[in-house]
């Protein structure tokens, strides 16, 4: 009988799965990632900002590379109660949520599937209680 580790799912943020091609060490990642339907919603925000045709294009087709690769975990009624939880941790370090409402909206989703949340940003998510942070080395600082 194999001893095998099981499967370890957890939740990208956003700007990590952005980030995914140019990720130096695969195994800081978990054994199986997952996003959240307010990373398709951030990333569809993309497109219809852009600057520039060609920076259109490139958030368009990260957009849909993520709509083809993930099946997105979604903002439901238990992550909207997690959320209540991310916001009032957020206050209690003097921090807004809605400074970063993505972010915290994010939190509250992997809160909500008792996920770790893998990121290249973790001051992003500091202070969230009941956050299972995993930070992954960001390409550009090694």
């Amino acid at each position: 009988m194999s001893s095998a580790a099981p499967i370890r799912q957890g939740l990208l943020d956003t700007r990590t799965l952005l980030l995914l091609s140019r990720l130096d060490d695969p195994s800081a990642l978990p054994a199986e990632p997952l996003i959240s339907a307010i990373t398709l919603a951030e990333l569809s925000v993309g497109p219809l900002v852009a600057a520039s045709d060609q920076e259109r294009a490139a958030r368009q087709a990260h957009l849909q590379q993520a709509e083809a690769d993930f099946d997105p975990l979604p903002f439901d009624a238990d992550a909207a109660r997690a959320f209540g939880q991310v916001a009032a941790s957020l206050r209690r370090s003097g921090r807004k949520a809605g400074a970063r409402a993505y972010d915290a909206l994010i939190a509250a989703v992997a809160v909500a599937n008792d996920l770790p949340l893998y990121t290249c940003n973790p001051g992003d998510f500091a202070h969230i209680d009941g956050l299972d942070l995993v930070p992954v080395p960001h390409p550009a600082s090694g």
